[in-house]
């Protein structure tokens, strides 16, 4: 009896244990079907005018194309994208910027081949979103979910077109890794992103990251690569469907992405400045410069303080600082609490909403040096992708050499990427300033640049 009442415990725990997984395979493939036909492949294309990239040759010269197969003067560029349908009724969908940004035709396609030419309403480069609008009809779309619950740990599943349009609609399950990610893509981005080892590639920009009851949680956006491979390593990232929320909600009713502004340039804290300052964590963000007549300033600021608290939120990071008030209301007034030579201090700041040259980060406005005839400005995004820089790399870029000046005679060139003065480290205008200042003195200097990949040091001389 003994035996037989163990092998009905065996067999009903193997039942039960089946009967699990089916119900645990059969969500799976609910969502799937559920999400699929609000997920679309987005084409894109752009003509590219040759021409200016052959302005020193002659082209004219119909001998000259003869011999040297001079190429046809445009052509057409194409790229991939994924989208999510979030209102069937006015054929809104919501993608990531870099999908769509400078693109002359977009066409999207449905799960059922049917294709259809897309408008865009609205694009925010600082979020990487942006809406498109198609004419159709019978369309599904998908509901937001509250990003804010999910929890590291927590199943979720990625839907887009990784590689090619023949692999539209591909599924990938995984968990979420992380939450709060920044300081990932780097340059002008607002990031606050969910981390996933569900499968996410190249093509999958601006696809669904769903949760286990199908709602969407996250628009897909990058992956980490080794510089050399870019397939996935299983680690994806999403902005957050709040995020995506009030981001489409400002582009729809403004035409632009309402944000508050603070006016102080803020850095991470590391172990040494902790240790320096008589911090107990590396918790907040040190107050690097504050501008002039803004928010801050008014409210008494100053550099060197460390922000630990706005309102009732304790601030993690430089980017948890910069999310949260960028999603807060201008013209109105929040505590900030800040630590001031190893005391704490309550301000009371009237947030403003940012100018439209955004000046969040002082550091980021371009520089002109007289001295050399450079001007240089903060990496972005929309550069790195412009001078095509690898997203890991650090410094300033030159945006602009004066005809005729030092660095024009020396050779160097708009797109140049200088990352040393000297042996000194440079990431910022404002440090490129300051340490061309400390050269002075030598009537010479030295700058460390990168040009296609290829590093070198290149010395300039002085004008006396």
């Amino acid at each position: 009896m003994r035996k037989l009442l163990l092998i009905v415990i065996m067999v009903g725990n193997v039942f039960a244990q089946n009967t699990l997984l089916k119900q645990f395979s059969d969500q799976f493939a609910d969502i799937a079907e559920k999400a699929n036909p609000a997920v679309v492949t987005i084409f894109t294309e752009k003509n590219i005018d040759l021409s200016q990239y052959h302005r020193n040759s002659p082209q004219d010269n119909d001998l000259f194309r003869f011999f040297f197969q001079q190429p046809q003067r445009e052509f057409k560029s194409t790229a991939l994208g994924s989208g999510v349908i979030v209102d069937a009724r006015k054929g809104y969908i919501i993608t990531n910027n870099h999908v769509v940004e400078d693109m002359d035709e977009i066409t999207v396609r449905l799960l059922d081949k049917m294709e259809y030419d897309a408008s865009i309403i609205g694009r925010d480069p600082k979020s990487d979103l942006a809406v498109l609008q198609i004419d159709a009809r019978g369309l599904t779309d998908l509901e937001f979910g509250d990003s804010d619950a999910l929890r590291v740990g927590e199943w979720v599943i990625a839907v887009g077109s990784p590689f090619s349009a023949n692999l539209s609609h591909t599924v990938t399950a995984g968990i979420v890794s992380a939450k709060g990610r920044g300081n990932i893509i780097q340059g002008d981005i607002y990031e606050d992103f969910i981390q996933t080892d569900a499968a996410i590639n190249p093509g999958n920009s601006g696809g669904a990251l769903l949760n286990t009851a199908g709602d969407l949680v996250g628009i897909n956006t990058a992956i980490y690569t080794n510089s050399f491979d870019r397939s996935n390593k299983g680690v994806g990232f999403a902005i957050p469907a709040n995020m995506v929320k009030r981001v489409m909600s400002d582009l729809l009713d403004h035409g632009k992405v309402l944000r508050s502004w603070i006016g102080v340039s803020i850095q991470p804290i590391d172990e040494t400045s902790a240790r320096a300052l008589g911090l107990k964590t590396r918790s907040g963000a040190l107050v690097a410069d504050v501008v002039v007549d803004g928010p801050a300033k008014k409210a008494g600021v100053e550099t060197g303080d460390v922000i630990v608290q706005f309102e009732d939120v304790k601030v993690n990071n430089v980017d948890h600082l910069r999310n949260t008030v960028s999603a807060s209301k201008p013209n109105q007034n929040y505590e900030l609490v800040i630590i001031r030579d190893g005391r704490k201090k309550t301000l009371k700041v009237r947030l403003e909403e940012m100018p439209e040259d955004d000046v969040l980060y002082a550091s980021s406005r371009p520089t002109q040096t007289n001295e050399l005839g450079l001007e240089v400005s903060a990496l972005t995004r929309r550069l790195m992708r412009e001078y095509d820089i690898n997203s890991r790399e650090e410094g300033v870029i030159v945006t602009a050499v004066a005809e005729g000046s030092i660095a024009d005679e020396a050779g160097i060139r708009v797109g140049d990427l200088i990352t040393r003065v000297g042996t000194k480290k440079c990431n910022s205008p404002k440090e490129f300033t300051s340490l061309i200042k400390e050269t002075r003195k030598r009537d010479m200097v030295m700058l460390h640049l990168k040009r296609e990949g290829v590093a070198r040091y290149m010395t300039l001389e002085l004008e006396d």
